[in-house]
This record gives structure tokens, C-alpha cells and sequence, in this order.
């Protein structure tokens, strides 16, 4: 089959329907995802029809679908469940955190669950439709947190977190469901695994850090700097934010001996600081300048076009980091 033009969207409708074709104890559950509808964002759709029975609605209570999930996961299934949105992930963080990631620690038993966290900022989304809560998340050990950026990884991603023997929270950006294209053909595209970072673009001058949606923004301003300020920016794909490719992120310090690291989440406590911590500590002696970060904001987040795309950092933000950093 030769390779085909898909969305993120369709990857990850194309991952859904290949983990249940593949194993019959794979089934899907959230809000309003079985029949017609097919989920908030048209995830699920068609796959009803396809696999009667193994794409199920649930009520609305995001703490009751995570439950479902780890008992389901203990007596042998493996669930996919789809929060509406990544946000309402918070109502179900005692299922999450203190039961499905600590479970194989205290029994022997693991919960094989995947939970499907729609997150990142629209225009519009405002401050409960638009949260990337991966950090909350990560600081827990016994879950596995990915968030791919391109169409390959939307869903080898998802579909490596559905065989994988721990839960995996698998954070989809909104903003690239139906923006991000690309010519893809699962048979013949090789992939990485669920803890490897990936080098999407090679350089010698500084590091720029990301991943999700925030890692094109960053090949947006790599390419600006190119081009207008003859700089060679390596830009690093975390791809899995828990556990972390702490030696792809050293190993290019070691080139570069800069770096920015870049999210549209909060700066506080969250990725952007662990990520610094790991280079301060273990590569202090490769660097030439010191470490910067660029987050959102640290406000919650606004509706206003305008005012959100002031939160949220872009290319221009990105390149003038970087030459400040390249410049120190």
C-alpha cells in the first residue's frame, strides 16, 4: 500500500480501530463516543459499527470511567479511555494517580489501561478546555506519559501504549486533530519506542526543547533563524515526558552547549523546570550560557483570540530567546 495523506485525527482513529481489529480485550469507553456522534472531537467514529459491543459510552463522571478502566485492566481487558477533554482528567486524578499507577507496586498485578487526554490551547478554549496537565501527571511514578506531535507518533504512540503492560496517560493536542497532515503508511514507517526522544532537526548553535504541538512552533523559529540570523538550532522531540530520554537531551547539550526548552504550559513546577534541572545538574560543564525556559503565562488561560495567543509563546518569542541565549 503506498502511503496516504492523514490527519493526527486520522491516526489516531486509524490506531483505535487497528488495537481492537488486533486484540479482542481491547475495548474504548468515554462520554458520547459509541453510535453516530463519535466523541467530542470524532474519534471513535464508525468504529461502533465496526466492533459492536467494544466502543462504549459512559456516563459523565470521569472518576467512575478510570475506575471502570483499572478493574476492567485487572481482570485481563485492556481499555482505551477518552476524556472529553484533558482537563476533566483532574476529576478522575485519585483513580489515576493513587490507584492504576501504584497497583503493580503494591500487588504484582499491572493495569494495562490507556488513557486518552484531548489537551493544549485553542483560540477560544479558555481556562477549562485548554490545559495541558502533564504535569500533574508525570510527578507520579508508575505511569507512563507520552504526547506525540506528528502523525506517525499520534499513532504508534497509541498504538505501543495500548500493548504496553503499564497504564499510559497519551496526551493529544487538540490544535493539531485536523491542522497537521502528512503523507503515512503504518506497514512501511518505522518508529521509535514509547521512551525515546527524537532529534527533528540537527544543529550546532542551541538546543530548543519541546514536544506536542509547541515542537512545530520550534521548527517554525529553527527555521526563521536559518534563515535570517545564519544559526543552526537543533530542535529535540520528547515524545515521552514520563520516563524521560535523558541521554538524547544530553547528548545534544553536549553539541550545542545551549538551550531553550519551550512548552504552552505553566512555568511553574512543571516539564520546562524538571527538563533544566536534569541539564544543570548533569551537563553543567557542556554549557555556555545559562539555561532558559519559555512557558505560557502564568495565568489561567484566557478566551480572548487575542489575549490567548499573547499567553502562549510563538516563533518570534522562540527566536528571540534563542538569540539572547546564543548572544549571552
Amino acid at each position: 500500500m503506498s502511503p496516504r495523506q492523514l490527519t493526527y485525527m486520522d491516526a489516531i482513529r486509524l490506531a483505535l480501530g487497528d488495537s481492537l481489529a488486533a486484540d479482542p480485550r481491547v475495548f474504548i469507553y468515554g462520554q458520547d463516543i459509541a453510535g453516530a456522534f463519535g466523541g467530542a472531537f470524532k474519534a471513535t467514529k464508525g468504529l461502533a459499527e465496526r466492533f459492536p459491543g467494544r466502543v462504549l459510552n459512559s456516563p459523565i463522571a470521569e472518576d467512575a470511567m478510570a475506575a471502570v478502566a483499572i478493574g476492567a485492566a485487572l481482570e485481563g481487558a485492556r481499555p482505551i479511555i477518552e476524556f472529553q477533554f484533558a482537563d476533566f482528567s483532574s476529576v478522575a486524578f485519585n483513580q489515576i494517580v493513587n490507584h492504576a499507577a501504584t497497583y503493580f507496586w503494591r500487588t504484582g498485578r499491572s493495569v494495562p489501561a490507556v488513557f486518552r487526554l484531548p489537551g493544549g490551547g485553542t483560540p477560544g478554549g479558555g481556562p477549562f478546555h485548554s490545559q495541558m496537565p502533564e504535569a500533574w501527571l508525570t510527578h507520579h511514578p508508575g505511569l507512563v506519559v507520552v504526547a506525540p506531535s506528528t502523525v506517525a507518533d499520534a499513532y504508534f504512540m497509541l498504538r505501543d501504549a495500548v500493548a504496553c503492560p503499564d497504564p499510559v496517560v497519551y496526551i493529544e493536542h487538540k490544535g493539531l486533530y485536523n491542522h497537521l497532515k502528512a503523507e503515512f503508511d503504518p506497514p512501511t514507517t518505522e518508529h521509535l519506542g514509547l521512551g525515546a526522544a527524537a532529534v527533528r532537526r540537527s544543529g550546532r548553535d542551541c538546543t530548543l526543547i519541546s514536544y506536542s504541538a509547541m515542537v512545530h512552533t520550534c521548527l517554525e523559529a529553527a527555521d526563521k533563524l536559518a534563515r535570517d540570523h545564519h544559526l543552526d538550532v537543533e530542535v529535540i522531540d520528547l515524545r515521552c515526558l514520563r520516563p524521560l530520554d535523558t541521554r538524547t537531551i544530553l547528548e545534544s547539550i553536549a553539541r550545542t552547549s545551549r538551550v531553550v526548552m519551550v512548552t504552552e504550559s505553566w512555568p511553574f513546577g512543571g516539564i520546562a523546570a524538571e527538563v533544566l534541572a536534569v541539564i544543570a545538574t548533569e551537563a553543567f560543564q557542556y554549557l555556555d550560557a545559562p539555561p532558559r525556559r519559555m512557558c505560557a503565562e502564568d495565568t489561567p488561560i484566557p478566551y480572548h483570540p487575542e489575549l490567548y495567543h499573547a499567553h502562549h509563546p510563538d516563533a518570534d518569542r522562540i527566536v528571540q530567546t534563542v538569540l539572547e541565549t546564543v548572544d549571552f
